[in-house]
């Protein structure tokens, strides 16, 4: 009976926790693997989601009142037809009408710095994946290349713009959402990397939609890719702190990664550089990650060693080396990956320079040239098409021919050159 009485009181206090919270807001995202629907609420609710077939509908009872006109306007938003709202007991219902199949999930996220409490409904494509959309090899500023299979001989850039959708990831003093800056550079880069015979771009986050961190790395896998940059802008509570920043993965990421990969071996994409790893015994797997581990640190490095450089001649460098922490987007065993902080977006100078198309463009040249260095290094066999240079305040003939591994002397004569005097501005071919 005590018990009894006590379970009683305990639902009591869920229904009166709950009764005083309201949907404040709903919001929506479309991408390509799937539709995100954002419910902002003013505490945390209970939810409970299930589906109906014949039509196809999501059905979510949840705790805490919603308004109707929070989702009145959304209709024809990817799979969702419309969104209706109904009472059912002490909770809400909310039926999400939809025009197809889909794969349904719903989870709660805690308040952080910009967000309250969430209830997150991803509404995903049936199977994972998303089909690449017809005739889209080349990338635009309005899309990204499509992730196909590489051609023999190319090299595949993989370009992640970090967060996305509902993440808007650092915010500057002026209101500028870091998910947008890192986008429009990435669509840039990947332009300027599709330039370069021998070179290909694909473009992990092409609009503005949320991706998680694992999945970037699939994505990056199934297209491919010879090599990973995760694109971002750094934060900090002094707003005076400026500078890029590129990170690689710490040994002690390594180590934790390894341990996960290990006890996850059943896992079919997991592969050290083709070799799956779920017939082998323990140590073995450990060994084959280790060693795939240190040569992509290695090799990540070198990358990231001279995208330093790069960013250093468009300006402040933070740090002036390399950083190595465990970022999860970094944590891919088979390809040398780097994590770009392009500026400080917390700091206002540079939060100007980072809605500048013109610096925008200039970050990308940087990268590409760096890209370029790197595989022209590591990868000889590849034939690489002459690149161009935008002369930058400052630039000699001498620096510019260095950093493009090639001959002052040709330098001149690939650009009918008479001396080593130099106009910023000037487009000079690398041959």
């Amino acid at each position: 009976m005590r018990r009894l009485a006590g379970l009683v009181c305990g639902l009591f206090m869920v229904v009166t926790a709950q009764a005083g919270v309201v949907v404040e807001e709903v919001r929506t995202w479309n991408g390509p693997d799937h539709t995100r629907v954002v419910f902002d609420l003013s505490g945390p609710a209970e939810h409970h989601m299930f589906t109906l077939d014949n039509p196809q509908r999501v059905v979510v009872d949840l705790g805490a009142d919603v308004p109707a006109d929070a989702v009145d306007a959304i209709r024809d938003e990817g799979p969702i037809a419309r969104i209706r709202t109904g009472e059912r007991g002490d909770r809400t219902r909310v039926v999400l009408d939809l025009a197809r199949a889909v794969d349904p999930e719903a989870f709660t996220i805690r308040p952080n710095q910009t967000y309250g409490h969430r209830l997150v409904v991803d509404l995903n494509k049936p199977g994972g994946g998303a089909a690449a959309p017809a005739n889209d090899s080349q990338s635009t500023d309005e899309r990204g290349p499509v992730m196909t299979a590489p051609d023999d001989g190319e090299f595949v850039v993989a370009i992640d713009a970090g967060h996305g959708g509902e993440d808007p990831g650092a915010i500057g003093a002026s209101g500028t959402h870091e998910k947008d800056i890192v986008l429009a550079v990435a669509k840039k880069l990947a332009r300027r990397v599709n330039d370069i015979n021998g070179l290909r771009a694909v473009l992990i986050r092409d609009g503005d939609y949320y991706i998680g961190l694992r999945e970037r790395t699939r994505k990056a896998r199934a297209a491919e890719a010879d090599l990973f940059v995760s694109l971002h802008a750094d934060a900090f509570t002094d707003r005076r702190v400026k500078g890029s920043s590129v990170f690689v993965l710490s040994r002690n990421g390594a180590s934790s990664e390894m341990a996960r990969m290990v006890a996850r071996r059943e896992n079919q994409a997991d592969r050290i550089g083709g070799v799956s790893l779920q017939d082998k015994d323990e140590e073995l797997a450990s060994v084959l990650v280790d060693l795939s581990r240190a040569h992509t640190v290695e090799e990540s490095v070198g990358l990231a060693q001279v995208l330093l450089r790069e960013l250093d001649a468009l300006g402040d460098v933070h740090g002036g080396r390399v950083e190595k922490a465990g970022f999860a987007v970094l944590k891919s065993l088979d390809m040398p990956s780097v994590l770009v902080e392009l500026a400080f977006i917390s700091n206002p100078d540079e939060e100007r320079r980072l809605r500048s198309r013109d610096y925008q463009r200039q970050l990308a040249d940087g990268l590409v040239h760096g890209i370029r260095e790197y595989v022209a290094a590591t990868r000889p066999d590849l034939a690489l098409e002459a690149d161009q240079y935008t002369v930058r305040n400052g630039d000699t003939l001498s620096q510019i021919a260095h950093r493009h591994a090639v001959s002052v002397s040709e330098l001149r004569r690939a650009n009918d050159l008479g001396g080593d005097v130099i106009m910023a501005g000037r487009t000079l071919r690398i041959p």
